[in-house]
């Protein structure tokens, strides 16, 4: 089994971070870094007392904050996932073991339909919405485009170079692994739960941005910028 570090991006999640951290650190991991992204509560020393790797990262952002982590992890597999409980640390040996198995270099969790309760209307349709367009952009079969949770060879990320700093990262680097010749890639159901505590995410910015970047994305890959 390969080495695996675990990625969680932090802005203001005290009240999860700890057991987040927790729960991966039963999963038999190199190392749980935790990027804290500006928080201006507890969240880095409750991650640390959990016993996570605490890195910062000024530039505000989902996606600086991830990039900070995949700079900072040491293992052959990287896995990443939320700081608020949504995701299940469970899962991520059972995750890992496929990506040995099928040979694969990338995987994403599909988390549709989701668990009763873990999101609400507005954030269900735009997350179906992004999906779709996503694939009727790129020509591709997405199942759910937003998940933040997924596991991937090291390898991988040294030929997809994700660029955003912000939420269309997410978007982002599962296009660039889905296009890329050289890169395997596949989705597997995991179950999602209600977060603890509040969300940052603002429905109507955060989705018409990744609308948005979608286009952006489309035009530097047909002129071939990192693609």
């Amino acid at each position: 089994m390969n080495s695996i570090s675990v990625v969680i991006p932090c802005y203001n999640e005290e009240a999860s971070i700890g057991q987040v951290v927790e729960s991966v650190l039963r999963e038999n991991v190199l190392e749980v870094i935790v990027v804290d992204n500006n928080s201006t509560d507890g969240s880095g020393a409750a991650a640390e007392r959990a016993g996570g790797r605490v890195v910062k990262e000024t530039t505000q952002g989902y996606g600086a904050a991830l990039k900070a982590g995949f700079r900072a992890a040491e293992g052959d597999v990287i896995v990443t996932l939320d700081a608020d409980g949504q995701y299940p640390a469970e899962k991520i040996a059972a995750l890992a073991k496929l990506l040995e198995e099928e040979h694969l270099d990338f995987i994403s969790g599909n988390r549709l339909p989701f668990t009763k309760g873990s999101e609400s209307f507005i954030r269900t349709f735009g997350n179906k919405f992004l999906t779709f367009a996503a694939n009727a952009v790129f020509g591709i079969s997405l199942k759910d485009s937003q998940s933040g949770m997924w596991v991937f060879r090291r390898s991988a990320l040294e030929k997809i170079f994700p660029e955003s700093d912000d939420m269309p990262l997410s978007e982002e680097i599962k296009i660039r692994a889905i296009l890329h010749p050289e890169v395997s890639f596949k989705e597997f159901y995991i179950p999602y739960r209600p977060r603890i505590g509040e969300s940052k995410l603002s429905p109507l910015k955060h989705g018409f941005k990744n609308l948005f970047y979608l286009f952006s994305l489309k035009k530097r890959i047909s002129h071939g910028k990192k693609a």
